[in-house]
């Protein structure tokens, strides 16, 4: 493998910067598929300035949604989330079909099923990482508990970036990209097809195409990182 110039940066982007922006990312998606938007966090994305222009057109697309909900929201919008979050995620059949369900064994399961062998291989990357979910109780292949693996593994790879120990960084960055390609990219894309069809809000409309934007993005990104230390 080869060593990078400087650890810290390649052509001119400070990686641990980098590494860090990914993990906020991350991190705010995860926390808008987790549960309903509250009032604090409503007006903190209200507070946010979203770019115009990335040269991702799913990205740009959810950035645009996002903001023309938001710029004509105020404090009763929350109530107005929480049922579309409902009908969104949740719905009201049980047919497999009813609504965008947030969770992988759904999309990748023959029969649309809950807990079946995404939720058991995802379990065992957590394993593998040394990560739990905590006190939350949906299963493992939740999109927000996926979301926050990328999350801990970016700011696990600016750690080690930061510390000079790149082998533990491309090791991160690697187990990444291994996740993004066997996991989300798998199925977020089918999720978020769902997700235009059940969500009433350009919010959530706006978070579908941001969330498939987002992993094309990540996806490119890190292919560019690990090719570079590898070649």
């Amino acid at each position: 493998m080869a060593v990078m110039e400087d650890v810290k940066t390649t052509e001119g982007v400070d990686l641990v910067e980098l590494m860090n922006t990914r993990a906020c990312s991350y991190g705010m998606l995860a926390r808008l598929f987790r549960e309903e938007v509250d009032l604090a966090t409503l007006r903190e994305l209200q507070g946010m300035r979203f770019p115009q222009a990335t040269g991702n057109a799913a990205v740009d697309e959810g950035y645009h949604q996002l903001y023309d909900y938001l710029k004509r929201a105020w404090d009763d919008s929350v109530t107005e989330l929480a049922v579309d979050y409902v009908s969104t995620f949740i719905g009201h059949g049980v047919n497999g079909y009813s609504a965008a369900y947030p969770y992988e064994s759904v999309y990748t399961s023959e029969r649309r099923l809950l807990m079946q062998e995404a939720r058991a291989e995802v379990l065992a990357t957590l394993r593998e990482n040394e990560l739990k979910r905590g006190d939350w109780n949906e299963a493992e292949d939740h999109i927000a508990l996926e979301l926050e693996f990328m999350q801990r593994m970016a700011l696990r790879a600016a750690e080690a970036l930061a510390e000079d120990a790149e082998d533990e960084a491309v090791a991160y960055l690697r187990t990444s990209y291994d996740f993004l390609e066997n996991h989300l990219i798998n199925w977020v894309p089918m999720m978020v097809t769902d997700m235009r069809m059940h969500a009433r809000t350009l919010f959530y409309q706006g978070l579908g195409q941001l969330t498939l934007g987002t992993i094309q993005e990540d996806e490119a990104v890190l292919r560019e990182l690990l090719d570079s230390v590898e070649a």
